[in-house]
């Protein structure tokens, strides 16, 4: 316990729990620092002069910058680091750095609890369009330790991960199918072309005519990662613009995944990076069954079946690569293992471009 007694202003503001008491209206702490005031009547001039303090600066935080912000904390490390001598004794006064300490802790503080708002922000946005509907929602949110399953009214299934929610209608409206997920779920959608699925999630919207997915989306992340186990599925940053272009074509537009394939969305820079999973699955067709057995096998026919085999593209140069031919046995390997032991057999390399293997080779001689 906190002996708060002892409190200065600066120490007030640096405390989490008297942050959340004026800056999040946090029911636990608003009512354990009301009962204090009565108990120490004598620090209650304190505590309002700090509250005071606290929601000022709070105020003036809405118009800096996250570079502003990690420009004061250098400035102030640097106060820090030229108040000492070359023998490490520290001619600033012991209050004067325990004050620096303290201002960038409650930077960083601030500078948190400002993400968290925007995040905050993103997810009341997208609540505001679920509740614009005439058509009831209904919200679900997974408190326990373990997975959660969702089942909509279409036949999708959601299986929500621990600390995640789901908002969704009761029932979907003829032209599409609408959720937003805060947190983590897979998505099985029940395969619909005329009525197209979105997954509103921070701001990045999935859209998908029917497959099943995985997306990750925290409330404090400033990514989000879409993952595709099968079918398609397309991508776009939640934007007005962006909105009204996807949502009048039924058809997938823009970023368009695939089986094996995944992308990040980076929220800050507004990147979308695409790449493909860090172990891809063969794809739930006949061509699994396969045996991976190359007996003197050209590699064009190689590099085919591995692209049949795990939905991926593989670039080369046909015309180098044309007196390479692979023998070797395959089945047990993961597909970057399977790409290193070719590559080490033919004497080539491979690096993952856009999602896509592109092999680099001189030839087979």
């Amino acid at each position: 316990m906190q002996d708060y007694r002892q409190y200065k202003p600066i120490d007030f503001i640096s405390d989490d729990s008297f942050r959340a008491w004026v800056l999040e209206n946090s029911e636990e702490e608003t009512a354990f620092w009301e009962q204090w005031m009565l108990l120490n009547p004598d620090k209650r001039a304190d505590i309002l002069e700090s509250k005071g303090i606290l929601l000022s600066i709070y105020k003036a935080f809405d118009n800096v910058s996250d570079t502003e912000v990690a420009f004061e904390i250098e400035k102030l490390n640097a106060q820090l680091d030229e108040s000492e001598t070359q023998n490490n004794v520290v001619r600033w006064p012991w209050n004067k750095i325990f004050y620096a300490a303290a201002s960038i802790l409650l930077i960083l503080g601030l500078f948190w609890l400002n993400q968290r708002r925007e995040a905050s922000q993103q997810i009341e946005n997208n609540i505001a369009l679920a509740q614009g509907s005439a058509l009831k929602w209904i919200t679900k949110e997974n408190t326990t330790d373990n997975q959660m399953t969702v089942n909509l009214e279409d036949g999708s299934t959601i299986v929500l991960q621990k600390n995640s929610k789901i908002l969704y209608p009761e029932k979907f409206e003829k032209e599409q199918r609408k959720v937003i997920l805060i947190g983590e779920a897979f998505f099985e959608v029940a395969k619909n072309p005329s009525r197209p699925f979105y997954v509103f999630a921070n701001k990045l919207v999935t859209k998908v005519l029917g497959t099943s997915f995985l997306i990750q989306a925290n409330e404090a992340d400033k990514t989000v990662k879409v993952v595709v186990k099968t079918g398609k599925v397309s991508v776009f940053e939640n934007t007005e613009t962006n909105l009204d272009e996807h949502t009048t074509h039924k058809k997938l537009q823009g970023l368009v995944l695939t089986p094996n394939q995944q992308v990040v969305f980076d929220e800050t820079d507004k990147r979308m990076i695409r790449s493909l999973v860090d172990s891809p699955n063969l794809l739930k067709v006949p061509i699994q069954n396969q045996v991976f057995e190359f007996n003197n096998v050209p590699i064009s026919e190689v590099f085919k079946t591995l692209e049949k085999a795990y939905g991926i593209n593989i670039v080369y140069d046909a015309e180098v690569m044309k007196n390479c031919y692979l023998t070797a046995s395959l089945d047990d390997e993961p597909l970057f293992e399977k790409l290193n032991l070719i590559c080490k057999t033919i004497d080539a390399k491979y690096e993952q471009v856009d999602a896509q293997i592109v092999i680099y080779s001189n030839g087979c001689y």
